[in-house]
């Protein structure tokens, strides 16, 4: 695992040796804060205040992989350029881990997914400014949200605070909904 921090100035990030996760993101991230502004496709409209669900961002590299073969990328696809905070090895579906996923780290912090990462096009043109193709041609602005689709990573906020290393094991508690949620579907599905 590897860890990563981006200044408000960048898209992309910069490895670290830890991240220090506060119930508000991580410190010094550019994505840390209670809230945001909403963006076009938003649920809200444009501008819109609301709490922020996207405190941090996990790939992995697996899906890097995935999406670096998809682009036909001459250098490799690294979180650092894709501006995730965590880059995960050993989890090739992580954009499929269901919303309330936990990550649990060994200092105690945890992280909860909230929502699948959507590729955006000005992530499409940050990589497309700094990434060639192999067979010479230029990268195209939307290739990123073609190649990425469905495997561009997770978002999520911070669940209980803590430090978080390069290298630290990350148990991951797969989202399954409470029993009893379960039972009482099926016992009214049997009504």
């Amino acid at each position: 695992m590897s860890v990563y921090l981006g200044s408000p100035d960048d898209l992309g990030k910069e490895p670290r040796p830890f991240l220090q996760a506060e119930l508000d993101g991580f410190l010094g991230d550019r994505h840390k804060s209670y809230s945001r502004q909403t963006w076009v496709g938003d649920k809200q409209p444009e501008g819109t205040n609301r709490r922020n669900e996207r405190q941090w961002s996990a790939v992995s590299v697996e899906e890097l992989a995935e999406i670096q073969q998809k682009m036909d990328l001459k250098e490799p696809l690294t979180a650092a350029s894709l501006g995730a905070n965590i880059c995960l090895a050993g989890v090739p579906h992580l954009s499929r881990l269901p919303k309330g996923t936990i990550l649990i780290f060994p200092s105690g912090a945890e992280l909860e997914v909230t929502e699948y990462n959507t590729p955006c096009l000005e992530m499409g043109q940050h990589l497309a400014s700094i990434h060639t193709t192999n067979s010479g041609q230029p990268l195209r602005v939307t290739a990123f949200s073609k190649a990425a689709k469905y495997c561009r990573g997770v978002v999520g906020v911070v669940e209980v605070a803590g430090i978080i290393n390069a290298g630290d094991d990350v148990t991951i508690k797969v989202y399954a909904p409470p029993k009893w949620i379960t039972k009482s579907s099926k016992t009214e599905n049997s009504n």
